[in-house]
């Protein structure tokens, strides 16, 4: 077997490699030799010695020890060494087999690698791919809209086309039919027409075509085509005048012959007569200046305190605001062009006098009554005492105005209170039917009981049109201000391409009318305005006049809106409109073309300062696009804001002012004002107004007014070396408002001039002179008559509808940096006293259409959507915005919100539900079903049709219940409801519906009332939508005989002032000499008095026109 030794390894040797002899590709180890220590074994002998000898290691020396312990420690070097060498090698078999698992794992991620680049290959493969097709998708929808935008074009250029060539066939057959008629009055004549090319024939004579038989030429159509059937039904109409009047005239009568053009220009001449408001009215607000002496105070006390809130309350209710002016005290007195100021403004002037008249009054007294050139209603109040009698000075006053003035007079004997319950009884009266113009009979109710109808005249006129009669008059107010300038400035260079542009070929892209700010735009426009109204009758101008940025009249929803009425209403149709923004812009083409369609002369349509309204680019998109043939736009820009898209229009710049109209338009202000310039006066501001910010037109009119307003009390030169400082108006306007505050004479007006200038700037459309007397209470009459009187005078501000306005845009800037310095902070302040003023209006039920129209706009600059949510659930609040057309205003809100369509309504659902929990009583009643049916309205127009006849529903049930079935809130009800039902295509449900409700209305106001017209219009629409085309016509020519009747009864829809004002103006037209103007005038003339029913009138001016020699040119 061997022995031990065979296991020690050779010298040197550390272990014995074995090779696997099998190849089986595992790996060589080292096998380490375990060998014992040598120092083991002797210290193993040593014990086994010294036990055998019991006394230990006997014998043994010292050097033999040592050598011991030396052994000793060699054998543990040696079993440590063989210790290390183990471990050591472990380790390295370990590290050589991580080794190779790296290299493993390294070619497994090189393959790992490879794969994932070549999926990222083929992912950019298929992402370009993708790109491609992308992009090729984008181009076909890019050709495809240019397709469509192209056929659109060529449709409307086509339509275009079509029409110049249909006038062109009425022009030749209209001709034709003179010539025929012609002939035929020759033939009658017995005088033979021979042909001129065959004239040496003997035997060829000319035969004369019968009466209504046309040649064959004319049968076979023009240039061999087939005519269409829009020429076709333009043929087939008649052209006398009774069927082109587009007012209800009798077709007998002695206008019967009148042709189309006199027909024509009568009727387009009577629409452009804007719509009148009562001339006693300041700007929509009643205005009462009282003339008190201090024994009459305790009277004028009384009616201020205890009957002017019942006066207010009921001009809110109809829309208006309501002012009493009073000066109590000499003291308190402003100054006498302040005084006359206000005395020209006013509705009504009260004169209150008692035993003694202040020779400090008279001068009042002779302004208002014995100076009122507009016989504006007047009120004298006498009190008088037994044994006692007036003064001299009284009673020679009340003669006078007896004599010269038509006023009421009220002579009372008996206590103060008495006396004041007679003035405020008096003046009631006066306000509702003198200057209002409201018929007592309807404000009470006499006919039916009910005062709610005399609430909504427009419904009567316009259907289920949404008007907003603030909004009309804001433009007629801004058209008035931006023309009340008297000097021209060289604008007739400008008016003669404003006039080649409607002369002009169709089809024409509008004119961009482009200045600076101030340079004129407004002024040139409204000028040129007035100028075609003077000399082109026949042309219909809608105009429209945008404010400062952010406020109503920048809104283009109602813009949209309010043109479209006014298009409805010059082509005298009544049809609902929808309210919904897009669909607006989408139906406002059409009515243009379906009004051009049927006007015969020209149609302008022009809008100021277009550039400010919200996204005038994305809701003007009409502008782009071909205009009818008869049709042109003209719109007004600022250079540096105007769109780039628009800036390939034709443009009109307006040049700075020369120094001609520089000096003519300074010289009309000082000479206004009694100021004379010195020649060396006169270069400086020659000198200073050259560059384009100072010879602008604004910039030079408020100059004039600063130099005249100092001239008499200051030094011109000061104050022009002070203007010359100022290189643009709103430095300029810097100047005039320091100039104001210096003049006044206490901090606290000072600070009241700043609190009122501040309150203007952050509301939303102006604050009215009621609202700051009621926001200041510290205000008086007189310091703020004083004020306003400055600020208006230096085109600070200004008044619309009842509100006071920055007059300019540079003005409000101007304010802005003076007194706020673009601070949040300040104008969250003021615009939080406008929350609480107005939300305190509302905690007392006080729901006016100025808390409608501020509050919501004031949440939504907070940018408080809590409150803006629960200001919208005030069903009143809601209800005023959606009556008065404020459609899009109220949708945004909610939108800001946070609600779509669907949960709004169930909101309004819930607080209507809440609501009527809460209310008792008929009146309350009533307000509850005004409510329901105002939501179905709006949930109709959201078209939300599902939604909306549940409220529409309720509402029905609540009038059927609270009032009478047989009323006509009932009809009202059941007319809206059946509106739903034909939108939801429930045709049946629809018509009897409107049966019922026709039925109602002839029982309620009788067979000719213009609402039973109503109710058939809505049948005869329902029967043409069902293609009962015969029962619809029936219905519509009853409609049509009503509506007649009533429009002579009234005069026009306009009503009998329209027709007055209109016949006036010709009456003084017609005092000059026998002219063909002057004939065409009195034919005009004639067809107003017989549209008033003056058949007197109607028969003179025939007789009249039958005299002038120039008559046969206009009268067959």
């Amino acid at each position: 077997m061997g022995t031990a030794s065979s296991l020690v390894s050779p010298a040197g040797a550390v272990g014995e490699v074995i090779e696997d002899t099998y190849g089986g590709g595992g790996e060589a180890c080292e096998i380490p030799v375990e060998v014992k220590p040598k120092a083991r074994l002797l210290r193993g002998s040593l014990r086994r010695v010294g036990g055998s000898r019991p006394g230990g290691l006997i014998g043994a020396s010292f050097k033999s020890t040592a050598s011991v312990q030396e052994l000793e420690c060699v054998a543990e070097y040696e079993r440590l060494r063989k210790e290390y060498e183990i471990f050591r090698v472990s380790k390295n078999n370990e590290v050589a087999s991580m080794v190779k698992k790296e290299a493993k794992l390294d070619r497994e991620n090189k393959r790992l690698r490879a794969e994932l680049q070549a999926l990222q290959k083929t992912y950019q493969k298929i992402l370009r791919e993708k790109e491609s097709a992308l992009e090729a998708k984008y181009q076909a929808m890019e050709r495809a809209a240019t397709f469509e935008h192209d056929r659109d074009k060529v449709k409307r250029q086509f339509k275009i086309f079509r029409e110049t060539k249909e006038n062109e066939i009425q022009d030749l057959l209209r001709a034709k039919r003179e010539l025929e008629a012609k002939l035929q009055r020759l033939q009658a004549q017995g005088i033979q027409v021979f042909d001129p090319e065959e004239s040496d024939s003997d035997d060829n004579c000319t035969d004369v075509t019968a009466t209504g038989v046309q040649s064959e030429y004319w049968n076979g159509g023009v240039l061999g085509s087939e005519p269409s059937m829009g020429s076709m039904m333009q043929l087939q109409q008649s052209f006398r005048g009774p069927e082109f009047a587009h007012s209800s005239i009798d077709v007998e009568g002695p206008f019967a012959n009148i042709n189309r053009d006199d027909w024509d220009a009568a009727v387009a001449s009577l629409l452009q007569v804007t719509p009148l408001f009562s001339h006693s009215l300041w700007s929509n607000t009643v205005r009462c200046y009282i003339i008190s002496t201090d024994e009459t105070q305790p009277e004028v006390n009384i009616f201020v305190r205890s009957y002017s809130p019942k006066l207010q309350r009921v001009c809110e209710t109809m829309g208006y605001f309501f002012q009493v002016i009073n000066f109590s005290t000499e003291n308190e007195r402003p100054l006498q062009d302040v005084r006359k100021w206000e005395i020209e403004k006013s509705s009504l002037v009260i004169l209150l006098l008692h035993l003694t008249l202040p020779s400090c009054l008279l001068e009042d007294c002779e302004e208002a009554f014995l100076r009122n050139p507009e016989e504006k209603p007047r009120l004298i109040y006498h009190r008088r005492e037994d044994g006692r009698v007036s003064s001299v000075a009284v009673q020679q006053l009340i003669e006078q105005i007896s004599y010269v003035n038509k006023a009421k007079m009220i002579d009372h004997v008996g206590g103060v209170e008495d006396g004041a319950y007679e003035i405020y009884n008096c003046v009631e009266k006066i306000i509702k039917q003198d200057i209002l113009g409201c018929e007592m009979t309807d404000l009470e109710g006499k006919d039916l009981g009910n005062k709610e109808e005399s609430t909504a005249p427009e419904e009567e006129v316009f259907g289920d049109v949404l008007w907003d009669a603030h909004d009309e008059q804001e433009q007629m107010e801004a058209f008035q201000q931006a023309s009340n300038s008297t000097c021209e400035l060289g604008f007739e260079k400008y008016f003669e391409r404003l006039n080649d542009l409607v002369a002009a070929p169709a089809p024409i892209p509008p004119l961009l009318v482009s200045g600076g700010p101030g340079s004129g735009k407004s002024l040139l426009l409204s000028k040129w305005i007035q100028l075609q109204q003077k000399h082109s009758p026949n042309t219909l101008i809608l105009y429209h006049f945008v404010g400062r940025p952010l406020s109503t009249s920048s809104e283009s929803a109602l813009i949209i809106k309010r043109l479209t009425l006014k298009l409805m209403q010059h082509s005298w149709l009544v049809s609902p409109l929808t309210l919904d923004p897009a669909k607006l812009l989408e139906e406002f083409p059409r009515w243009l073309e379906k009004l051009s369609a049927r006007h015969q002369g020209s149609i302008i349509i022009i809008i100021d300062s277009i550039d400010q309204i919200q996204q005038a680019e994305k809701h003007m998109k009409w502008l782009i696009d071909p205009l009818p043939v008869n049709v042109r736009v003209i719109v007004s820009v600022n250079v540096e804001t105007c769109p780039q898209a628009w800036r390939l229009w034709p443009t009109l710049h307006l040049d700075p002012l020369n120094s001609k109209d520089v000096k003519s338009l300074i010289s009309a202000e000082c000479n206004s004002a009694n100021v004379k310039l010195t020649k060396e006066q006169e270069k400086k501001l020659e000198r200073h107004c050259r560059s384009a910010t100072t010879c602008n037109a604004l910039y030079v009119t408020l100059l004039g007014k600063t130099i005249a307003c100092v001239g008499n009390t200051g030094n011109i030169d000061e104050i022009l070396q002070q203007c010359c400082q100022c290189q643009d108006t709103v430095s300029l306007y810097r100047l005039v408002l320091r100039s104001i505050q210096e003049s006044l004479q206490s901090d606290k007006e000072k600070g009241l001039l700043r609190e009122i200038l501040c309150v203007i700037g952050v509301s939303h459309n102006g604050v009215s002179e009621s609202e700051l007397t009621e926001l200041y209470p510290e205000l008086t009459s007189a310091v703020l008559a004083s004020l306003l009187h400055s600020l208006h005078k230096m085109c600070l501000l200004t008044y619309s509808c009842g509100l006071l306005k920055f007059q300019h845009l540079q003005a409000w800037e101007m304010v802005k940096l003076e007194y706020m310095e673009a601070d949040e902070n300040v104008i969250s302040a003021y615009r939080q006293k406008l929350v609480e003023y107005f939300t305190m209006q509302l905690s007392q039920d006080r729901v006016t259409w100025r808390s409608a129209d501020e509050l919501p706009w004031l949440f939504q600059q907070q940018g408080d959507k809590q409150k803006l949510h629960q200001c919208l659930l005030n069903l009143f609040v809601s209800q005023n915005l959606y009556k008065r057309g404020h459609f899009a205003e109220l949708l945004s809100y909610w939108q800001l919100v946070g609600k779509d369509k669907s949960s709004m309504a169930a909101e309004y659902f819930d607080s209507l539900k809440e609501y009527e929990k809460s209310s008792e009583g008929e009146e309350s009643m009533i307000c509850l079903a005004d409510l329901y049916e105002t939501l179905g309205r709006f949930l109709k127009d959201l078209g939300l049709l599902s939604q909306a006849v549940a409220p529409l529903q309720r509402s029905l049930e609540i009038r059927e219940t609270a009032l009478d079935p047989d009323h006509p809130r009932v009809a009202q009800s059941l007319h809206q409801l059946a509106g739903v039902y034909v939108q939801w295509k429930k045709f049946g449900n629809a018509e009897q519906l409107y049966k019922q409700a026709l039925e109602i209305s002839e029982n309620a106001y009788g067979a000719e009332h213009p609402r039973v017209a109503r109710e058939l219009d809505a049948l005869a629409t329902l029967y043409q939508k069902q293609n009962k085309y015969e029962q619809a016509e029936q219905l519509r020519k009853k409609s049509f005989k009503i509506r007649q009747k009533a429009a002579r009864q009234k005069g026009s829809l306009c009503g009998f002032a329209l027709l007055r004002q209109r016949a006036l103006q010709l009456e003084e037209l017609t005092l000059g000499k026998d002219t063909p103007d002057n004939a065409r005038t009195l034919n005009e003339l004639g067809v107003l008095y017989y549209l008033q029913n003056n058949l007197e009138e109607e028969q003179k001016n025939p007789e009249k026109k039958a005299q002038s020699k120039f008559w046969k040119y206009f009268y067959f």
